[in-house]
């Protein structure tokens, strides 16, 4: 069953040109996400009693086109069945203006434990609390891993701060784009917004963490991998293209 909400673009959602940014975009689509789960009995004003949590592994973002401040989107969400697996499932969006298809994501999420502080079994009991759809706005079924570049920029230090951290107590998932823009050459920071985003968390950065975040450029692609600051894990790349 595909879940649906209309909202409004706001001042925090656009960037210099008037127009919605990729951070502004997922946004909106971790918003109806978080809203959808709430009609479940999954959402954040449950972790409390139930203890569980969805946690985003990775974000999947093309956009068509960029609507500007004040303007109304009707975004689509449904999750998706789970075939091969039971410990992660996809979540489908579609984002339109009016009649027109502005934007499509995937994205892909794990179920914790906050009790045991472990992924959890993701039951047929609760997948079926948002009755999956089969259908997919990628043509890829899987989120494809981005592997990690060989060659990298010097570094730009980052410490984390009390305003990074989210309700689970780690760096908020949008904050990682944040911090990753931070890397970009000024040309490309100060440029046109690019309309493909991948982001895939590896790891958990919490309060306090002092993390470097390395710029790559290659074949038409900016890629940003944050790690901590011995370089040892892995938190995150995002690739812009």
């Amino acid at each position: 069953m595909k879940f649906e909400k209309e909202y409004f673009i706001g001042i925090k959602d656009i960037g210099k040109e008037n127009q919605v940014t990729n951070a502004g975009f997922l946004s909106f689509l971790e918003e109806i996400a978080s809203n959808h789960s709430a009609t479940v009995g999954y959402g954040v004003n449950d972790i409390q009693t139930k203890n569980k949590v969805w946690l985003l592994m990775d974000w999947k973002l093309q956009v068509f086109e960029r609507p500007q401040y004040g303007e109304a989107l009707k975004i689509k969400t449904w999750a998706r069945p789970i075939e091969k697996h039971f410990f992660y499932t996809y979540r489908d969006f579609e984002v339109f203006k009016g009649e027109k298809r502005v934007a499509i994501a995937t994205s892909k999420w794990v179920f914790f434990d906050l009790q045991t502080n472990k992924i959890a079994k993701i039951t047929d009991e609760i997948l079926n609390l948002y009755h999956p759809e089969k259908e997919q706005v990628f043509e890829e079924k899987e989120i494809a891993k981005i592997a990690e570049p060989t060659e990298k920029s010097e570094s730009i230090p980052y410490e984390v701060k009390r305003a990074d951290i989210d309700i689970n107590n780690h760096m908020h998932n949008l904050n990682y784009l944040k911090v990753a823009y931070e890397a970009l050459p000024e040309e490309i920071y100060f440029g046109e917004e690019k309309n493909n985003v991948r982001i895939m968390y590896k790891h958990q950065i919490l309060l306090g963490d002092k993390i470097n975040c390395y710029y790559t450029g290659k074949e038409n692609k900016d890629i940003i991998t944050i790690k901590s600051n011995d370089n040892r894990v892995l938190h995150a790349i995002v690739e812009l293209s």
